[in-house]
């Protein structure tokens, strides 16, 4: 007999249950710990985060337009880089474009390349023109001025001479998804978008109750 639960369409496992692994993937532990405080098996585990982080994924879909003072940045996730060229010589890794407002949400996306034919489209599509976008130095970002942007461009060897002009708040998003990430000891190419938007969605969310979150997210 099926058990209600208003978050799990078709579920043997019961609302109360489901809410006690909610709150343990709440505050980030792993499968393994999780499987242990809740007595579920630890590939009924895997499936239900598989199915919270497809919901994740599905959220932050939702609302996405910035305005005001924005950093970009590009990184790379996995695999291993070879020689010192920006977006070229990678070898086996993700490309991933990120989107900052200062002071408030940051918005990530898997690219093919960090060329201005694939960075721009996005920034025109997310960003409100008359908006200040602050970026390094790269060359795919030349010309914003040109599509309505107010663009500041860092020198890192002068960053700290004017404490406005930097991209810190992207590329310290970076390194804390970064070692978030690799508490998971190499994730499959195919997951890991659900993994790096769950790392945003956990970064916008920060300063709340993440399991109330959540539980909206399932009921919606």
């Amino acid at each position: 007999m099926t058990n209600k639960n208003k978050y799990l369409y078709h579920s043997k496992i019961s609302e109360k249950k489901f809410r006690e692994f909610l709150k343990y993937f709440a505050v980030d532990l792993n499968q393994t710990q999780i499987s242990k405080l809740t007595k579920l098996n630890k590939n009924t585990i895997g499936l239900l985060c598989l199915k919270v982080r497809t919901k994740i994924l599905e959220y932050s879909k939702r609302d996405l337009n910035f305005e005001g003072e924005i950093e970009l940045d590009e990184s790379y996730f996995g695999g291993k880089r070879k020689g010192d060229k920006r977006g070229r010589g990678v070898t086996n890794k993700i490309p991933v474009f990120g989107i900052l407002k200062r002071g408030g949400k940051v918005y990530t996306q898997i690219i093919k390349n960090a060329s201005s034919k694939e960075l721009k489209p996005i920034i025109k599509d997310l960003i409100q023109k008359g908006s200040t976008i602050h970026t390094d130095k790269w060359k795919a970002y030349d010309g914003l001025v040109f599509d309505g942007y107010k663009h500041q461009r860092i020198n890192h060897s002068k960053e700290f001479a004017n404490s406005k002009s930097h991209i810190n708040g992207i590329e310290n998003f970076w390194g804390w998804a970064k070692l978030r990430l690799s508490k998971f000891r190499g994730i499959n190419r195919k997951n890991f978008v659900l993994h790096l938007k769950e790392s945003e969605f956990r970064f916008n969310h920060r300063y709340e109750n993440l399991y109330d979150i959540l539980l909206k997210v399932l009921r919606d």
